[in-house]
């Protein structure tokens, strides 16, 4: 008998739960991406008090150690969240995660907020690496508990809901970085400090909003309370428990070596590496020197940099309401397609630049369109495919690999750009443009479309690439090597 399809609806809980998730989480890890941009001069006069008070002169070069350390200290912070994404989230649930995370946020903005009159600026480079920890888990658990409670037909929008979150933490930071705020002498340690303030409302309010209830059923066994808050797609998990069965959880090293999982594995790394080393970084280094090579007056350009921030928050907006009609695939092919197109023209704009007078305009023209390539599909999209693409035993480690390479790749831009800049300068470009190029051509050829699928139909995707094959009909249902040997335990039809 063939059975309708019941469409789930985005409920006062759902959308409360993402608003407080992705504000007292995701915020932060975009606000401190941006904080310390703006109020960089007064913090470096502030080291090199500190440190001249205790030792003497400072070198120029010592003093750009302790600056790139201080910055570089919150990718490493997040790397190091990264891996301890699968224990904690296994051990308190995505809820009681996101909550033990906030000490890694209200902890180091204290340290930041009492850095000056503490007179230290080792304070501040310890609480930029905690801080940078806070980020490593919210920048992978938040999708995954909003992609865990939000119905299969609103997964792409609710999980670009942390995406959004990011760009708004972005564009406050830079906001409030405006000299004439918060970007000055005496704002700096308060400028800081704030990131901590999201973190105590979330941890206020989270508490009242359900625990994930895939984990609840799945992974704790607890159907009265799964059953609770989603007995619509309670079906849908009873089929994902019982196929979990035989695997129990899967530890990183079982996820390398999982023949069912290798393409979805190798597609969150690819996907991961396009996101941070497609020159998102780099185009914002750039930018306030476009700006004023453009002609725009060199206090004027922090507003023309929160116009961007602005840009960038709009059309995360326009993807959180197209994803489910355009899909996932769609968005990240535009999303790279644009970024490689713009990167080429940027260097070319930038080669000419002193040789035409209307070529800086082109220049800030490529900024802005990178800019909404990039919003509308390798920003926010990879989290919402990681989480759809593996299913509740495999998606804690996944996501630890996908956080663990977005972290070192976001390192390694910052450690090797201005190195590259010097050397290759305008030209620097083409590299992104290239490794923008190579993760459109793989995302073409090698990953599905997910939208509007359950996880079991998106594992069905992968199988014949994967070389399993899988079998889902009224009667048993199993995952098969190819060669006969089963891998996964039997579904029993009763809970399809």
């Amino acid at each position: 008998m063939e059975k309708s399809e019941r469409k789930g609806r985005v409920t006062l809980i759902l959308g409360a739960a993402s608003l407080i998730a992705g504000f007292g989480s995701s915020f932060q890890y975009g606000y401190n991406v941006a904080v310390i941009n703006s109020p960089a001069p007064e913090m470096q006069q502030f080291y090199t008090q500190i440190y001249e008070n205790r030792y003497g002169t400072i070198s120029d070069n010592l003093l750009t150690l302790l600056w790139s350390v201080t910055v570089s200290m919150y990718p490493l912070g997040g790397f190091f969240g990264s891996l301890m994404v699968a224990p904690l989230v296994n051990k308190f649930g995505r809820k009681g995660t996101l909550l033990f995370n906030n000490i890694f946020s209200i902890v180091p903005a204290i340290m930041m907020g009492v850095s000056e009159v503490a007179g230290s600026f080792e304070i501040i480079i310890i609480a930029r690496f905690v801080v940078g920890i806070c980020a490593g888990l919210s920048s992978n658990v938040v999708p995954m508990y909003l992609g865990e409670i939000a119905p299969k037909n609103y997964r792409g929008a609710i999980g670009i809901i942390p995406q959004l979150f990011i760009t708004i933490g972005i564009l406050v930071a830079q906001v409030f970085g405006i000299r004439s705020i918060l970007g000055n002498k005496e704002g700096w340690p308060i400028m800081l400090g704030l990131t901590g303030i999201p973190a105590v409302i979330e941890l206020l309010l989270l508490p009242f909003f359900p625990e994930s209830p895939r984990y609840m059923l799945i992974q704790k066994g607890d159907e009265k309370n799964a059953r609770k808050d989603v007995d619509e797609e309670l079906c849908e998990m009873r089929v994902e428990e019982q196929s979990e069965r035989a695997e129990g959880q899967l530890s990183v090293l079982n996820l390398f070596t999982f023949r069912s999982l290798r393409w979805q594995l190798l597609s969150v790394i690819v996907m991961n590496m396009g996101q941070q080393l497609s020159g998102v970084n780099a185009i914002y280094y750039y930018a306030d020197s476009i700006y004023s090579s453009a002609g725009v007056a060199e206090n004027h350009v922090q507003y023309v940099t929160v116009g961007t921030g602005a840009v960038n928050v709009f059309m995360t907006i326009a993807a959180v309401f197209i994803v489910e009609k355009s899909g996932r695939r769609l968005l990240l092919l535009i999303g790279f397609g644009i970024c490689c197109g713009a990167c080429v023209l940027l260097t070319v704009a930038l080669y000419f630049q002193t040789k035409l007078d209307w070529m800086p305009y082109v220049s800030i023209v490529c900024v802005i369109v990178y800019v909404i390539g990039h919003a509308i599909g390798p920003s926010p999209i990879p989290t919402v495919v990681t989480t759809e693409m593996f299913r509740q035993s495999s998606r804690p480690p996944a996501f630890m690999v996908a956080g663990t390479v977005h972290w070192i790749s976001n390192f390694t831009v910052g450690l090797v750009f201005p190195f590259l800049e010097k050397g290759l300068g305008a030209y620097s470009f083409i590299i992104f443009a290239c490794i923008c190029l190579f993760t459109f051509i793989y995302i073409w050829m090698v990953i599905p479309e997910t939208k509007n699928k359950t996880f079991l139909e998106i594992s069905k995707l992968f199988a014949q690439r994967n070389k399993v094959d899988i079998v889902a009909e009224d009667g048993d249902s199993e995952i098969k090597e190819t060669g006969g040997e089963i891998i996964k335990s039997e579904i029993k039809s009763t809970f399809l």
